[in-house]
């Protein structure tokens, strides 16, 4: 079973869809069912996959009709889905299906927001790891779906090293030099708060740069520095982090950073309003 699978079966036992009293008890259980889902504003459509597979699990008689795909672009009052089968099948899964559907859908709309604020051409919009507990791969497509960009997944396929590893780490140019000789293919990131931080990471090669929680000015004169100290076989990608907002990230894109990495899009996103209505009995 893959992640996914357990994700839903998990939200199924949560919701006990299999003992829904309500419709059990006033709706018969050979009734057959259609409904329609219904973009009530505008958005990104993410998660049709696991709607789907809600309904298949639940009961395989479901069929489900797309007018939509992922990473669509809704209008209010778009249809984007039909759904015919057991009318039990139906009303018990709704709510679980919706709730996957709504969350993915919203992330994938604010990122697209933030992607289409900068549109500068160059810099790109970074997710991080700030994801529900459980939900990072789903969360992770959905910002894909928006047209922003995965930073690394987990703590193993990426190193990022922070104000408390360097706090704990002797000589930074060092460390990282001997890491690269157990791990070629790894990427290493510094984040740096000040100018003598950005001068550590460029003396120690660092291949993106990261600048967190660093005002509008200071940020421009430390990516000055960084673009003055390149040089053809060595320039680290810059990072631009830390409460970035729709606001402060169309300002900072005009700095021209390859990156720039926002947690609100993961943990903070709002479920896009999204309804499933029954259209015959």
């Amino acid at each position: 079973m893959n992640t996914t699978d357990t994700i839903i079966n998990l939200a199924l036992e949560e919701d006990g869809v299999f003992k829904d009293i309500t419709t059990k008890e006033f709706v018969p259980k050979d009734k057959k069912a259609k409904a329609v889902l219904i973009a009530n504003k505008p958005g990104v459509l993410c998660g049709t996959d696991i709607f789907i597979k809600v309904f298949k699990i639940i009961d395989k008689r479901c069929k489900v009709s797309l007018k939509m795909k992922d990473c669509a672009k809704l209008k209010q009052g778009d249809i984007i889905l039909e759904i015919k089968g057991p009318a039990q099948a139906i009303l018990s899964g709704e709510r679980t299906a919706l709730n996957f559907l709504q969350h993915m859908s919203g992330i994938a709309t604010i990122t697209n927001q933030f992607v289409t604020s900068i549109n500068n051409g160059k810099t790109k919009i970074y997710d991080t790891r700030k994801t529900v507990p459980g939900y990072r791969e789903l969360a992770k497509y959905a910002v894909r779906c928006g047209g922003g960009t995965n930073h690394r997944i987990g703590l193993y396929d990426m190193v990022l090293i922070k104000d408390n590893h360097i706090k704990l780490t002797k000589d930074l140019t060092t460390a990282i030099a001997e890491f690269r000789k157990k791990y070629r293919k790894i990427p290493v990131e510094v984040e740096c708060e000040n100018i003598k931080e950005v001068k550590q990471a460029l003396d120690a090669r660092a291949d993106i740069i990261m600048l967190d929680n660093t005002s509008f000015k200071n940020t421009k004169e430390m990516i000055d520095l960084i673009r003055k100290g390149s040089a053809k076989k060595y320039s680290p990608e810059i990072e631009i982090s830390g409460g970035v907002n729709l606001e402060t990230a169309k300002k900072f894109s005009k700095l021209d950073a390859e990156r720039i990495s926002v947690g609100m899009i993961t943990h903070s996103s709002s479920a896009l309003d999204l309804t499933l209505e029954i259209t015959i009995k």
